[in-house]
């Protein structure tokens, strides 16, 4: 019988192919010998530091979407003042140059990991930085995707931005890391790349060099050394999905579900576009904000909102105003540091610290829209009450805007969606957080990850909630959360009653394929198998098995 190592789904799909393992970082001792001259090895270790930092910047120019965030986001990291004096702190306390940077990555890398959230992701992203100027130190080569005539399953404990977001996925076919979450850089970058990932697998470990192996991204299983008639399927399988059908969304007796693109940009909208979204279900616009000393004014807002409604053209776009805070840090709001910013200061609640940020964008993305004649809706983040949301839909009224909603990502918000709904026109479930606070487990830890595994039943039953309360004033539910990309769950969720689903682009193909091969009726027996399984692997076998699938 063919062996299993499980993990957490990441990126949907499925991939055939032989493991091959990242290459190993570079390792660092304290009884390495010193340099003689200590100011001539802080100068080298600040060359280097300037090396890795500039080589992020050029692969993030060269990125699009997602990845060059990232990248740009690292290269910030590797040019950090902070981390680069507790370098010479080190250095000048007698430790071996680049095991100095060791243990300066590792002070700060323990601090943020602290902290929870986001900002733990970033104790990885920063990891990779200390790696790649270790290796730049030492002369050799950093960690790194290994060479293949054939196309691969690339493996390794994590992946770093910097090796995710230069992949090519005609060569690397899947992911399997031993550590991470479902909403990791890597699985963020893999969905928009297409790459079929599983992720928190620590049973990888057993999987050797060039074993064969089937990833199966929906599921979260990787299958060792398949039979004949296994590989066979896949194939078979692959080959279904090269002759997808395109056009709008719908099940295969013909109830329409319009498949919307996740975008924050302009290139991630025109990619949308190129890969058949029927519009924006979630538009990012943090990519405003970030990194700045000051707001962007209303007229930098208006051009940049413009530019993307223009690509979309007649198809609707969603806006989320700002979903920022003590996790995704804006020097010019103030916020203090919090032990917990995953519960903190962030999304519409920044409005209680400055509402002339929140006023502005609303302003911006009116005359945007005017300006453009694209379809725009606006919904605020992390909204938890009646008050909070009256307020919001109070405030974008007054901007003009004619359709508002707001976020569903707090358990609060799910019990009390018949009163929310009184308030608004629709609702956006961002499944990502929502599982977060649902299950009391932060999205970015590895060890937690299976609890924000989508077929968790308590999820199906939080968006049951929502999609009854909304229904109370006819109030349209759709889904913007990781959840949505994943070809099974989108027929839950459609079983369920959500009318929209909305993902990275490159998901899109799939759901659209799944969905065309079964009914309504399917689809609602899938939702009722899974709202009333004992666990998420019953939900998942339960859901398939009223779906018609075997396997």
């Amino acid at each position: 019988m063919t062996r299993e190592v499980r993990g957490v789904a990441a990126a949907p799909g499925i991939a055939l192919g032989s493991v091959k393992w990242l290459a190993p970082a570079p390792v660092t001792s304290p009884n390495d010998a010193p340099g003689s001259d200590v100011e001539a090895e802080i100068a080298r270790a600040e060359t280097a530091f300037e090396t890795v930092a500039g080589r992020y910047s050029a692969q993030a120019l060269d990125a699009e979407g997602p990845a060059a965030d990232i990248l740009f986001m690292t290269s910030a990291l590797a040019a950090d003042p902070a981390l680069l004096d507790q370098v010479r702190a080190e250095i000048r306390g007698g430790t071996p140059t680049a095991h100095a940077v060791t243990e300066a990555v590792a002070h700060f890398g323990a601090q943020l990991a602290a902290l929870g959230g986001m900002m733990a992701e970033r104790a990885s992203d920063l990891k990779d930085v200390g790696q790649r100027v270790v290796a730049e130190l030492l002369g050799v080569e950093p960690p790194g995707i290994p060479d293949s005539a054939t196309p691969f399953v690339l493996a390794a404990h994590d992946l770093a931005p910097a090796d995710t977001a230069t992949l090519d996925p005609e060569k690397v076919v899947g992911l399997l890391t031993v550590a991470g979450g479902p909403t990791s850089h890597t699985a963020i970058l893999a969905k928009a790349l297409g790459i079929p990932a599983v992720v928190a697998a620590p049973d990888a470990v057993q999987i050797a060099e060039n074993t064969e192996i089937v990833l199966d991204g929906t599921s979260g299983v990787a299958e060792i050394e398949p039979t004949p008639a296994r590989r066979e399927e896949v194939l078979a399988l692959r080959a279904r999905q090269a002759d997808a059908p395109t056009g709008p969304g719908r099940t295969a007796d013909g109830h329409a579900v319009p498949l919307l693109a996740n975008v924050g940009s302009a290139a991630d909208a025109k990619l949308a576009v190129a890969l058949g979204a029927e519009g924006v279900g979630l538009f990012r616009t943090e990519f405003l904000f970030l990194d700045r000393k000051s707001a962007p004014t209303v007229a930098e807002q208006t051009a940049q909102y413009a530019e993307i409604f223009r690509v979309m053209g007649d198809r609707p776009v969603t806006v989320r105003t700002l979903d920022a805070g003590s996790d995704k840090p804006l020097p010019f709001l103030n916020l203090p540091e919090e032990e917990n910013p995953a519960l903190g200061v962030r999304g519409l609640r920044l409005s209680s610290v400055d509402e002339g940020t929140l006023l502005d964008q609303l302003t911006a993305i009116e005359t945007a829209a005017k300006e453009t004649g694209t379809p725009v809706k606006v919904m605020a983040p992390m909204v938890a009450t009646v008050e909070e949301t009256a307020y919001f839909a109070a405030r974008a009224a007054d901007a003009g805007i004619e359709t508002r909603g707001i976020m569903i990502e707090i358990p609060a918000a799910a019990l009390r969606s018949e009163h929310l709904g009184a308030e608004v026109d629709f609702f956006s479930i961002g499944t990502n957080d929502l599982s977060q606070y649902l299950f009391g487990a932060d999205r970015m830890s590895s060890s937690l990850a299976a609890l924000h595994n989508p077929w968790q039943p308590a999820l199906a039953a939080a968006i049951a909630m929502v999609v009854d309360g909304a229904s109370k004033h006819g109030v349209k539910v759709g889904v913007c959360g990781e959840s949505a990309s994943n070809p099974e769950f989108a027929c839950v969720l459609v079983g369920l009653g959500v009318e929209t689903l909305s993902m990275a682009p490159r998901s899109i193909a799939g759901v659209r394929a799944q969905l065309a091969e079964v009914t309504l009726e399917q689809c609602r027996a899938a939702a009722a198998a899974a709202l009333s399984a004992r666990t998420a692997e019953d939900a998942l076998a339960a859901a398939r098995k009223a779906l018609g699938r075997n396997k």
